[in-house]
């Protein structure tokens, strides 16, 4: 699973990127998950399954969304409780139940 988180400079996401990867490593799943800008993110598209949005730009979930459908990426809007609390299992969880969609 390819996971990119998106953020405006793709810099609030890094020490949620570290806790995804912790908690998918204690489940045994095998995930690459970074971050990166919402202007850095068309560099990434081909080999992505899921991108989730920083909740503080939400508001770039359509523009990013019809970036993402030719290629097939399931787009959400991560949690806002559970990105405040940094909450890495939690994210993992959204980012492994769109997949199941």
């Amino acid at each position: 699973m390819n996971i990119m988180l998106v953020c405006s400079a793709g810099m609030s996401t890094s020490m949620l990127v570290q806790k995804m990867r912790k908690a998918a490593e204690e489940k045994g799943l095998e995930a690459t998950i970074n971050a990166t800008s919402e202007a850095d993110l068309s560099n990434h598209l081909d080999k992505l399954d899921v991108i989730l949005i920083g909740p503080q730009v939400r508001y770039l979930s359509s523009k990013i969304t019809e970036k993402a459908a030719p290629h097939h990426i399931k787009v959400d809007v991560i949690d806002g409780m559970h990105y405040g609390m940094m909450n890495g299992a939690k994210v993992l969880e959204q980012a492994e139940g769109l997949l199941e969609k």
